[in-house]
C-alpha cells in the first residue's frame, strides 16, 4: 500500500508574527517554522497504516529550502522518502496552484492513499486537499477521525458538527484529510533520525512536471493583512425600563448586529 503525506511547514504556534513593509502578508525572516499541526496527525495515521498493511509513505512537501526541515522530521519519524516541490515558481502559490503542483507529482507515484491535514495553520483554507482530490480524480472525504482498510475499501470516520460523527464506505485510491486528535503521533527516535540521513529526497522542477509559469498564477491573493483596530465605546441610556429596553434592542439588532 503506497500513501502519499502531504505535509507542509508553517509558523511555530508560538511565534511572534509582525506583518510585513507591504502589509500582504507576516514578516517570515526571523521566525521559527515547523510541521503543520494536522498534518503531523496525517503523518502518525500513515505510518500506522503502513505498519498495519505493509507498502512505503512517500512525504509530499512544496515550499522553500527551510520546509527540508519538516520533511526530515518526517523521514526520522518513519517515512520511506520524499518529494520536495522546491522551485521559485512553486512560491506564493495559492489552494489551487499548490494542489495542481502536487497533483503532477503525485500522478507519476499512482498512490493507493493521500492523506493531508484538514487545514493549514497559517491561511486555514481547507481547500488545497479537496482541490487535489479533484485533480486527481479521486474520491475524498475530510474531517476524518478513524481510518479502517479491508481489501480494496475504506470505512472512514467523519466529525460533523454538535459531537456527532459519521461513517462512509469508499473505494481505493483515494485521498482523506485528516483532523488533529485522531491519534497520538510519536517522536522520532535516534535511530530513525540517522536513517533519514540516507532516505532520498526528490527534488521535482516545474518543468519536470510539465508545468509552465501560466498554470500555477494565483487565482486569488491577499491584497491587505492588518491588525483589528480596538474601539471601545460606552453608551448610558436613560429614561423608563421600557424605552431602555427598546433602544438597547435597536442598538443589538441595527449596530452591533447580535440580533
Amino acid at each position: 500500500m503506497k500513501i502519499v503525506v502531504c505535509l507542509k511547514q508553517v509558523p511555530a504556534r508560538d511565534a511572534v508574527l509582525r506583518l510585513n513593509a507591504a502589509g500582504t502578508w507576516i514578516q517570515e525572516t526571523d521566525l521559527n517554522f515547523e510541521i503543520n499541526e494536522p498534518d503531523i496527525y496525517a503523518l502518525e495515521e500513515a505510518l500506522r497504516l503502513r505498519e498495519k498493511h505493509g507498502g512505503e509513505v512517500v512525504i509530499c512537501s512544496l515550499g522553500p529550502a527551510r520546509a527540508q526541515q519538516a520533511i526530515k522530521e518526517a523521514l526520522a519519524k518513519g517515512a520511506d522518502r520524499a518529494l520536495h516541490l522546491d522551485d521559485p515558481a512553486f512560491h506564493s502559490l495559492d489552494a489551487h496552484g499548490a494542489a495542481l503542483a502536487m497533483s503532477r507529482a503525485l500522478k507519476k507515484e499512482n498512490p493507493d492513499l493521500v492523506v493531508t491535514g484538514l487545514q493549514s495553520d497559517d491561511f486555514g483554507w481547507a481547500q488545497t486537499g479537496v482541490i487535489l482530490a479533484e485533480l486527481l480524480g479521486l474520491p475524498h472525504s475530510t474531517i476524518i477521525m478513524e481510518i479502517q482498510v479491508s481489501g480494496p475499501t475504506l470505512r472512514v470516520k467523519r466529525e460533523l458538527e454538535a459531537g456527532w460523527f459519521q461513517w462512509i464506505e469508499m473505494p481505493l485510491p483515494a485521498l482523506l484529510t485528516i483532523q488533529s486528535g485522531i491519534n497520538k503521533p510519536r517522536y522520532a527516535t535516534l535511530k530513525g533520525i540517522m536513517a533519514a540521513k540516507n532516505k532520498p529526497i526528490q527534488k521535482p522542477t516545474p518543468s519536470d512536471l510539465g508545468l509552465s509559469v501560466a498554470e500555477l498564477a494565483p487565482r486569488q491573493k491577499i491584497t491587505k493583512v492588518y491588525l483589528p483596530v480596538k474601539r471601545g465605546q460606552t453608551e448610558f441610556f436613560e429614561g423608563s425600563p421600557k424605552e431602555i429596553a427598546s433602544r438597547l434592542v435597536d442598538k443589538l439588532k441595527n449596530d452591533a448586529r447580535a440580533l
